[in-house]
């Protein structure tokens, strides 16, 4: 029988194993250990000063591209600041270069040496000594742009990081956007909180729950789906200013706009309301603009998205109208209209007719932000009404680049009318999960003070802010299909 074809990838593994042995032969650690001093590859060329002798330089990092020609052989290190070429000769290195010559790409090496200019006016770190901190036993991809190679990125994000700058960059934006918008908040007085991620009641949100076990308490518990209920808990508590920058689990599909675990971030303030919920979006995310993006418009799938402020302000009927042709009150109108967009609405009642016709007609329309104010009543459970009108909602949504960004309510704080809509929201439920959270109603004859309540999508943000046209691409770790 003839023997299978040795798989590519084994066989480079091997040699590079190989090589390990032969190091390791030499007496050298090949997995190294501290490497003080090092410094950063972008702090090293921004200060090297021209032909000033006698510039030294010592850092660390990924060999991300290799040439050996002899005697001679250039190195570009990486490291997360970006790149450095490194020169390593015979010459300087006699005592080590039967070592040298055992470098690969992916190997991560330390270094000191002179500094100075190629001819070509590359700087350079001409090597006087090497130190191995970590060998590489895979090879690195070829070509790990590809499209058929999207879904080894997502799994191996570690390889992603390094192999391409952009993506180290994307999220080194994110991290900057996310230290931006906590020290907004902070500035203004926010408190940040942290609230329970497994909770008894799956509530805050119309999601279907992950569910998981407590087996000293022999208790079922929900991944939460929402820290909402939590937080306005803390309202009554005397905390008036809070938010959360949390990791919300619901277990529904995957998209290019979802992943079941996802980072939102919400803010509540008391004796607040929607208006003041809306500016406080409008300046957050207008900042964040300002200060990550090159210009008030952006590029994000295709679409020019202009931030300039002020943004537009509509009503849901207002927007309804618009771009359905049916008034929020012509029922026969939006049923008709309804059934033209293959919508089954027979058995819809008519507020929820209304939301589809809406979200399949209104929300492909926004590409600059909108802020969608007073929803229907119906649609939104926790949210006080309009005074003069109770069918009302002091609720908004803020939509950009087709996308639902955000969400606020001037909050419900009357107790026996937030009774009333949850049994209303749970009647007819036949999901043994759906359960009233009685503790909530009880924090809530406490008293809850007037308050505005704010939830943003980090995500969706970040991937509008960066140009990424998938949410994976700005989670680390995003969940995917298990491997054949």
């Amino acid at each position: 029988m003839t023997e299978p074809r040795e798989n590519e990838e084994s066989k480079f593994e091997k040699q590079r194993a190989a090589k390990l042995e032969k190091i390791r032969e030499m007496g050298i650690d090949p997995y190294g250990g501290r490497f003080e001093c090092a410094e950063a590859a972008a702090d090293i060329k921004a200060g090297y000063v021209d032909e000033k002798e006698g510039q030294t330089a010592k850092t660390a990092g990924r060999i991300v591209l290799l040439r050996d020609i002899g005697k001679l052989i250039f190195i570009t290190l990486r490291d997360s600041s970006g790149t450095i070429q490194i020169g390593l000769s015979n010459k300087l290195l006699a005592g080590q270069w039967d070592f040298v010559k055992l470098l690969e790409l992916g190997d991560i090496i330390g270094v000191s040496g002179q500094l100075g200019k190629t001819r070509t006016g590359e700087i350079t770190i001409w090597v006087e000594e090497v130190t191995l901190l970590s060998k590489s036993l895979l090879q690195p991809p070829e070509k790990f742009h590809g499209l058929s190679d999207v879904d080894m990125r997502y799994r191996q994000r570690y390889v992603d990081l390094w192999a391409n700058p952009e993506v180290m960059g994307r999220f080194k934006a994110r991290s900057a956007m996310i230290s931006a918008t906590r020290q907004f908040l902070n500035d203004k007085g926010f408190l940040e909180v942290e609230t329970p991620m497994m909770q008894t009641i799956a509530g805050g949100a119309a999601a279907k729950p992950f569910i998981t076990h407590h087996n000293s308490l022999d208790m079922d518990l929900f991944l939460r789906i929402a820290p909402e209920l939590f937080l306005k808990r803390l309202l009554v508590g005397g905390m008036e200013k809070v938010y959360e920058i949390n990791r919300n689990f619901r277990n529904e599909g995957l998209s290019r706009r979802h992943n079941p675990e996802f980072t939102m971030m919400e803010v509540y303030q008391a004796y607040a309301d929607y208006n003041v919920m809306m500016d406080l979006t409008e300046e957050l995310i207008g900042g964040l603009v300002e200060k990550f993006c090159d210009s008030s418009k952006v590029t994000f799938d295709g679409m020019e998205i202009d931030f300039s402020r002020p943004w537009r302000r509509a009503t849901f009927a207002e927007l309804l109208k618009e771009h359905s042709g049916c008034a929020i009150d012509d029922v026969e109108g939006l049923r008709k209209k309804a059934r033209q967009l293959n919508i089954e609405e027979a058995t819809m009642d008519d507020v929820i007719v209304a939301n589809e016709v809406f979200e399949a007609t209104a929300e492909d329309k926004m590409i600059n932000p909108t802020f969608v104010i007073d929803y229907p009543a119906v649609l939104c459970p926790l949210t006080k009404r309009k005074k003069d009108n109770p069918d009302i909602a002091e609720r908004f949504e803020l939509f950009a680049a087709k996308m639902e960004m955000a969400n606020a309510y001037t909050e419900l704080n009357d107790p026996a009318v937030q009774e009333e809509n949850f049994r209303i929201q749970l009647k007819g439920q036949t999901d043994t999960m759906a359960t009233m959270d009685e503790d909530f109603i009880t924090a809530l004859k406490y008293a809850m003070p007037p308050a505005g309540g704010l939830g943003i999508g980090i995500d969706r943000l970040v991937m509008i802010l960066t140009g990424a046209e998938n949410i994976r691409d700005v989670i680390l770790f995003p969940l995917l299909k298990k491997q054949k």
